[in-house]
Order: structure tokens, then sequence, then C-alpha cells
């Protein structure tokens, strides 16, 4: 007798063309997670010239307005109770789930937390949590602690010990570091098609700072700094990536970008810094081209997917001492750990980087066997496939 598959669904509020750290964790996870043997399934925002019901590698993809977290943000959330129990009710009719899987829902909506969890009791589903987020306010207290998620996944320590720290009982949060695709990511890319596309890339020293940008993103401590490492290296460009399609709750994203083009302007950097809108088809190449990545946030990143993108690409990465991050890069192992919003120590490291190509092989190589060790997409699934057994 064949073996029933475990039905998995997921929710989230955006997936591509919307462009986050979740949605690419999701991109990774949920098909990874079909090809050992789940039946996959996801609910996640509408969004313009993408259809309702949709395929993604074999995953079902639900799109519906309530979702929508840019949409909600315009509205508010009162009064949205009714339509979220009723898609939420026709979204596990369809799937009928033996899991649910909620991604940051522990923020954002009482509505739909509230919802979720009427619709997993009554129906008797399993429900997980993964937390890529934590907040310092009473909405995140209220539906972290008094949801009835059966167990919390959290990206890294740093957001098991700030949930830990709201009371929570650290035996219900299980730490799930993501997965890359290690195959996708490998710095074997074809690099002439980069330089083709974006030519000022040419014979130059390129630093590439992933992240979208924003000031928490700690864009401008990269432009910063480059003003610094020109000074040795007059051909180095930082190549910073703007994105258009993302979940921009706190409505800050453009006021980011303009002052960023204003500091680039301001310290005559025009021509060291590239801005784009990058295709997540071209980020593999980006990385292959790159002498350097960095990412000097001043937030408390919770994990940040780039610097495994990085690593499994053989580069160095530079990032504070912030969150999450030191927990994936080890200071003169793999790349540097520097203290927040030090401009000063970023170029330090930049030009120690630039200037010595062993050095750079040497973090990059290691960083590579760490991915293939420690942090691949089969990794995170099997992981998360794990926990989904022991509560099912």
């Amino acid at each position: 007798m064949a073996k029933k598959k475990l039905r998995i669904s997921h929710l989230h509020w955006g997936f591509p063309p919307v462009i986050g750290g979740v949605e690419t964790h999701l991109t990774i996870l949920l098909p990874t997670l079909m090809n050992m043997g789940c039946e996959v399934s996801l609910l996640t925002g509408s969004f313009e010239g993408e259809k309702g019901r949709d395929t993604y590698k074999g995953v079902d993809i639900f799109r519906e307005p309530i979702m929508d977290l840019n949409w909600l943000n315009r509205r508010g959330v009162n009064g949205v109770l009714k339509e979220v129990k009723s898609t939420f009710n026709k979204f596990v009719d369809a799937a009928k789930p033996d899991c649910l899987h909620a991604h940051n829902m522990h923020y954002f909506s009482k509505p739909h937390a509230r919802a979720l969890e009427e619709i997993a009791v009554k129906k008797g589903i399993p429900l997980f949590l993964t937390a890529h987020n934590v907040w310092d306010d009473n909405l995140f207290l209220d539906l972290a602690k008094n949801i009835k998620w059966t167990h919390i996944i959290a990206v890294s320590h740093f957001i098991k010990r700030e949930i830990i720290g709201t009371g929570y009982n650290h035996r219900k949060i299980t730490v799930i570091h993501h997965g890359i695709d290690q195959e996708l990511y490998s710095g074997n890319v074809d690099k002439e098609s980069i330089f083709k596309k974006y030519p000022r890339l040419r014979n130059k020293k390129i630093i590439f700072h992933p992240a979208r940008m924003g000031l928490a993103k700690g864009c401008d401590v990269s432009i910063k700094a480059l003003r610094i490492v020109k000074k040795q290296f007059p051909d180095a460009v930082l190549i910073l990536a703007g994105t258009k399609n993302i979940i921009d709750w706190a409505l800050t994203q453009q006021k980011d970008i303009a002052y960023m083009i204003s500091l680039v302007d301001s310290l005559k950097l025009k021509k060291n810094v590239l801005i784009d809108a990058f295709p997540l088809t071209d980020m593999p190449g980006l990385y292959a081209v790159s002498d350097v990545c960095v990412y000097p946030s001043t937030a408390s990143e919770p994990f940040g997917l780039t610097m495994l993108e990085a690593l499994a690409s053989c580069k160095p990465m530079i990032v504070t001492a912030a969150g999450g991050m030191p927990e994936i890069i080890k200071d003169g192992i793999n790349g540097f750990v520097i203290p927040v919003k030090d401009f000063e120590s970023l170029a330090s490291r930049i030009t120690q980087l630039l200037a010595n190509k062993e050095l750079r092989d040497r973090f990059g190589y290691t960083g590579r066997k760490m991915v293939e060790q420690n942090y691949t997409k089969e990794i995170v699934a099997e992981n998360t496939l794990a926990l989904y057994k022991k509560f099912s």
C-alpha cells in the first residue's frame, strides 16, 4: 500500500514577483518539499498580472487580495475578519492540509492570525509558524505568545532568543537556518552575460551589496565606506540593489532610496555606484563577478539569506555584529564582522580583501564548504519535514 503524501499548506503575505528574504526562502523550500514527496500549497497576496490560481515548480499557488499586505496597510485591518475567515476556509477546504505553516503571521494583522488559529483548532490541524522577524511592540507580544502555535520555527538563534525573552517556552521553538540552492549559486556562471548587460562592471573592482536598498540594510554605510575605498582603488564599483516589487509595510523604501541617491551625489560617487532593480535571474551572475560582498546592516537582521548566496558563490562577505548574521559569517574564517554603522571599519576590511586575492579565495572556499555541509536546500527541507512529522 502506497504511503500517503503529507499535505502542507503555507501562508505568507508575498511571493514572486514580490521580492524579499521570506519570498526567496519560499521559492527554495516549497519545491524542495515537493521533491521529497509532499503535496504543497501556498496562500499569498494578489499581484497585478498574476493569476489567482497558478503553480510554481509543482506548488499550488492561491493568490487573494486579503493577503496583500501593502493594500491592507493602506486600508487598515479593521472589519476584515469575516472576509479573512471565508478566504482561509476556502483555501483549507481546497488544499486539505495535514499541516498549516504560516510565515511572519505573528505580526501585521491580528484578524489573520486569529482566523488561522480558529480554523486550525476547529479542524485539528497542527499550526506551525516560522518567525523570520521580531518586533518591539504589543502586537508582536500578543500574536507571538497568545496564538496557539503548535510549534515555532526560528530562522536563527538570535530570533529564538528574542522570542524566549517574551516568556515563550524555549522547548516550543526550533531553530532551522535557511538553506540555499547551492547549484544555482555556485560562482560557476556565465560572467560575460553580466558584463554585456552591465558594461560598467567590466574590469572593475566590484563590491556587491545584495540586500535591497534601505537604511536598515546599511546601504548608506556602504556608500560612505566607498568614498574611502576609492582612494586606494579608484576603479571600485559598488552595486546596490534597488527593488520595485516588495512588501513595504512601513512605506519607507522610496524615501530611503531618494536619500541614498542624494548621498552618492553629495560624495561625488556617481561613477562608482551602480543602482538597478536587478531581476532574480541576474543575482547568481552578480555574485560571480563580484570581488567582495557586504551587508553592514544597522538593524538586528534576523538572518540574511544573501549571506548564504554569497558564501555559496565562493565570495567573502562583510557583515555587522547584529542579529543572526554572526551565526553564519565567522570573523576571519569566511568573512569579517564589523561594528554597526562603522563605515571606516567596513572600508578597511573591503580594501584588505580587494588587495589580497589569496585571502578572498580562502574565505570563499571556506564559505562554500560551510554551505555544502550545513545550509543546502535539502537540509532545510529535511529539518522542516522532520518537525511536521513529529507533530502530525
